[in-house]
């Protein structure tokens, strides 16, 4: 059963953490002293991200767990970059795609994080700490792998380590893997479907999509010319100008002849293509599958046979933040991962970075369905109650490290960044 919020007060309330502590400067356990709990309650920190992420839910229980006030902005990623390097003090906590990370690298907008500030780093799944899954294998590096984003070489913060070092970049919070949704019932079933080169087969031409993004979009296409048997890439994440071009020619000359439906760049344009039927092969979001079976229609999240695209997203503080905010700061990213937060977004599809945690606030049914890849013995809902998956259900994939665990790509910035956008842009305007 999960925890109320009765509970979750106690545990984690500044208050209540300190209520026994001797007057004077006494220290707790957390560190803090006992002027910390009285000070704090005028304090109000910004969290700013996707609407993925920075979900008032989630906030408003900060707020009542913490004692001090969390805002949370969801906004888009353009407008969420341009604030970080233009407006930094208007954002304090940044919730930073790990695709974002490199346009704030060497800027000061973000702050080091000490890796002895962030408490549950030895319950973080070693994903994000060593580089390698639970069994000791180790992660695929194609693209912006965890281990080549997380920690920076030294403190002044400047370049990544590619490596473990004592300065995270962020503390990881969310990640999943990403695959093709397809329409069952349009495609002649969910077999009919088990490769990433089925998004190029002449078959499904008119009925398919691409995320309006290009290093997404791009990674998707090179999944599909590469199970396709059209070239190898020495690695899809960071393509050379010449794999680039090829690319981008043979998804021209497929748009030319009428391959592509569509191209989305919101939640909402995924799932309305895919339930109106307009496009029957895609590549989606996890919790965009669901959205369309919540409709009553098929929707299939594909297992493909070559892997998935992984991605992750973490929180770093903005560099203004210093004193008794930026203590406040630290509390509230260990808070992030010590439970709530986890169980809150599991109901939307999306893994923790401490699953420990995350389990505390799951029934043993939904961590079973969520997490295990088991059958669902009760009907799933989502955070808000709504119905997601009927009692029986399997979740598309299985368990978690038989969907992580073969990740073939991670979602990336290449070095030929701005070739890459200048040259898809060509495309979609083609």
């Amino acid at each position: 059963m999960t925890r109320s919020s009765s509970e979750t007060t106690n545990k984690l309330n500044r208050r209540t953490l300190l209520k026994g502590a001797a007057a004077g400067g006494a220290v707790v356990a957390t560190g803090f002293p006992t002027v910390w709990a009285q000070n704090t309650k005028d304090i109000t920190l910004v969290h700013a991200g996707g609407s993925y992420a920075a979900i008032k839910e989630i906030g408003d229980q900060a707020s009542k767990d913490l004692g001090f006030k969390i805002v949370m902005q969801a906004i888009t990623d353009d407008v969420q970059l341009n604030r970080s390097l233009t407006q930094p003090q208007t954002i304090d906590i940044n919730n930073i795609d790990s695709t974002k990370l490199p346009y704030l690298l060497g800027k000061g907008a973000i702050a080091p994080i000490p890796v002895a500030k962030y408490k549950l780093w030895s319950e973080t799944v070693p994903l994000f700490t060593k580089g390698s899954y639970p069994n000791g294998n180790m992660a695929t590096t194609q693209g912006l792998a965890p281990i080549e984003a997380m920690f920076y070489a030294d403190k002044d913060a400047k370049k990544l380590a590619g490596k473990p070092t004592e300065f995270l970049t962020m503390i990881p919070t969310i990640y999943n893997a990403d695959t093709l949704g397809i329409r069952p019932d349009l495609v002649g079933g969910r077999d009919k479907i088990m490769s990433w080169k089925d998004l190029l087969d002449p078959k499904f031409k008119g009925k398919t999509a691409l995320v309006d993004y290009a290093p997404v979009g791009v990674m998707d296409v090179a999944m599909a010319l590469e199970a396709r048997g059209d070239f190898k890439y020495a690695d899809k994440g960071n393509m050379t100008k010449d794999e680039i071009d090829k690319t981008i020619k043979i998804m021209i000359d497929l748009k030319k002849g009428g391959h592509f439906r569509s191209f989305w760049s919101t939640f909402d344009q995924s799932v309305n293509l895919m339930a109106s039927g307009e496009v029957v092969v895609q590549s989606m979001w996890s919790p965009a599958v669901t959205a369309v079976r919540s409709r009553g229609i098929d929707c299939y999240y594909v297992p493909l046979k070559e892997g998935y695209r992984g991605w992750f997203v973490g929180l770093a503080p903005m560099a203004h933040l210093s004193g008794l905010k930026l203590d406040c700061a630290y509390e509230y990213m260990n808070w992030f991962n010590s439970g709530w937060q986890g169980g809150f977004i599991a109901k939307q599809g999306y893994y923790s970075a401490v699953p420990a945690t995350a389990k505390k606030f799951l029934t043993p049914e939904e961590w079973d369905y969520w997490y295990d890849g088991k059958p669902a013995a009760v009907d799933i809902k989502d955070p808000y109650g709504t119905l997601m998956e009927k009692k029986g259900t399997t979740r598309d994939g299985g368990a978690i490290w038989d969907r992580m665990g073969n990740i073939a790509c991670w979602n990336t910035v290449m070095d030929e960044d701005r070739y890459l956008t200048r040259r898809w842009n060509e495309f979609v305007s083609s």
